[in-house]
């Protein structure tokens, strides 16, 4: 079974840290930018170091919610 996480993103933080965990969602802040897949990427990297799983983004590349998938 796919494990799916509903993730909102907050970009250009001063450091990538876990900001709050509800029921629904995931809000992490990411130290990247939104340009240039920079903070997708920065958020894929913590989710691994976070929980040594990989992860791919489902949807919401463009959006600050996001559906992330892990492998």
């Amino acid at each position: 079974k796919d494990s799916l996480l509903k993730v909102k993103v907050i970009p250009n933080a001063s450091k990538t840290e876990i900001r709050e965990i509800t029921a629904y969602t995931i809000k992490i802040a990411v130290a990247a930018p939104p340009d240039k897949n920079k903070a997708n990427k920065e958020l894929l990297r913590f989710l691994k170091k976070e929980t040594r799983k990989s992860a791919i983004l489902v949807s919401g590349e463009k959006s600050r919610e996001k559906v992330v998938r892990f492998l």
